[in-house]
C-alpha cells in the first residue's frame, strides 16, 4: 500500500539533546578506519581552530537515523518498517560537530515516491546545537521494498 502524500512536509518535534562525547567520536572514527588526527587528538584539532576534537562527517548519521525513528514509527504514516532498507545519505555542514556538542534534530518528511511498486521516503533531519546554531543538516533515504506477489 502506498505511503500516504499528504505527509509531505510533515515536521516532528525536536529530539531530547545529544551529548557528543570525546569517546564517541573516537570509536566511531575507529569503526570507520579514519585516522585523522583531529578525531582523537584535541590539540591537533586546536591546531586547526577547532575548541575540541571534531567528528568525522558521518558520524551524524546516526543521530539522524534515530531522530527519524519519529517519521518511521508514525502509525499514521503506515510505513511497514520489516521491509525498509537504507537508500542513501547525504549531509550539509555550516560547522563541524564538536564534543561537547549538545544537538537536537527535527525530522521532516520531504518527498514521498512510489517507483515499482516500492515506497521511497526522503527525511530531511535539521541538526542545531543548544544555543540553536545550526551545525548540518542531513537527508535519508528510506525504501520500503514492494511485497513479494503470492
Amino acid at each position: 500500500m502506498a505511503l500516504d502524500q499528504s505527509f509531505v512536509g510533515r515536521t516532528y518535534p525536536p529530539t531530547p539533546p545529544y551529548e557528543v562525547g570525546r569517546e564517541k567520536i573516537r570509536e566511531f572514527a575507529e569503526a570507520v578506519g579514519d585516522t585523522n588526527p583531529v578525531y582523537f587528538d584535541a590539540e591537533a584539532a586546536k591546531a586547526l581552530g577547532h575548541s575540541d576534537v571534531i567528528a568525522p562527517p558521518t558520524f551524524v548519521f546516526s543521530i539522524a537515523f534515530k531522530a527519524a525513528g519519529q517519521v518511521v514509527q508514525d502509525p499514521q504514516l503506515g510505513l511497514d518498517y520489516s521491509r525498509v532498507v537504507h537508500g542513501d545519505q547525504k549531509f550539509a555542514y555550516t560547522r563541524p560537530v564538536r564534543a561537547g556538542d549538545r544537538l537536537t534534530v527535527t525530522s521532516t518528511i520531504e518527498a514521498i515516491k512510489s517507483l515499482a511498486g516500492n515506497d521511497v521516503l526522503d527525511i530531511r533531519g535539521e541538526v542545531h546545537d543548544e544555543s540553536g546554531e545550526h551545525v548540518v543538516t542531513a537527508w535519508i533515504k528510506l525504501v520500503a521494498r514492494a511485497a513479494e506477489e503470492a
